[in-house]
């Protein structure tokens, strides 16, 4: 699925078969150290959902994110994507200042006439205050009681989605060492999760690591990629088997 970040005439550039879609991924995490283009990989994944043709009404995608932190610092589009184009209309900014924010918005979910083909959320972790959230739950573990509600009801919004229409939801979140160090919860609600590391020159590799649980060998694809002149640009896909 490493496919979906990228812009569809890089991948075509080197891949000569496709295999983009895994239909069971409902709840995916994007995990990368803080400057390597993970926003800008998000935008480009709602892109293609938003291109992809559908018997459903909708093709929209909801971008929950900070309102400030994107304006700070925008994302990168892949070269030959026009920022004027129509299809960035059907990706829909929602802008929230916290995890109240986020529960706010999936607790109406079932309320919705249509559902979107995909919500992203963009520094999931990043709107868990740690002193707001142990002073909400006066417990000192209080940020990870907010996220595991949160993933919860994030997860239960979603399944309901499903019962009507394909609906994804795609997280991002910022660790500093080699995985994230809230990893543990993660695993209990998403089923795929990409990793991001640099690889010492200036480019980045995305890894996806499937939480099947079950032992089984998976064929996986790595991406390497670039932020070069302001572009998001793709520099390889290698395929890889993980036991």
């Amino acid at each position: 699925m490493v496919e979906r970040f990228f812009s569809k005439k890089q991948v075509e550039l080197q891949l000569l078969h496709q295999e983009t879609q895994s239909p069971s991924d409902l709840l995916t995490l994007m995990s990368g150290p803080p400057s390597c283009g993970k926003t800008s990989l998000l935008i480009q994944f709602a892109f293609n959902v938003s291109l992809e043709e559908t018997h459903f009404t909708s093709r929209n995608v909801i971008f929950i994110c900070n309102r400030t932190k994107l304006e700070t610092k925008p994302p990168f589009l892949s070269q030959g994507i026009d920022p004027s184009s129509d299809t960035f209309k059907h990706i829909e900014m929602k802008y929230v200042e916290d995890d109240e924010g986020i529960k706010k918005y999936f607790a109406a979910f079932h309320l919705h006439d249509t559902f979107p083909a995909a919500v992203v959320i963009d520094d999931f972790g990043d709107f868990f205050e740690e002193r707001s959230c142990q002073e909400r739950y006066g417990n000192p573990r209080g940020r990870e009681l907010a996220m595991v509600r949160t993933l919860a009801l994030c997860h239960n919004a979603i399944v309901h989605a499903n019962e009507r229409r394909p609906c994804k939801l795609v997280l991002s979140d910022t660790h500093h060492g080699d995985s994230p160090r809230l990893l543990f919860i993660y695993k209990r609600w998403v089923s795929t999760i990409f990793t991001i590391k640099g690889d010492g020159s200036g480019s980045f590799v995305m890894k996806s690591n499937n939480n099947l649980g079950n032992g089984i060998s998976k064929r996986n694809r790595t991406a390497k990629y670039s932020i070069a002149l302001q572009y998001l640009f793709l520099e390889g896909i290698a395929e890889d088997c993980d036991q």
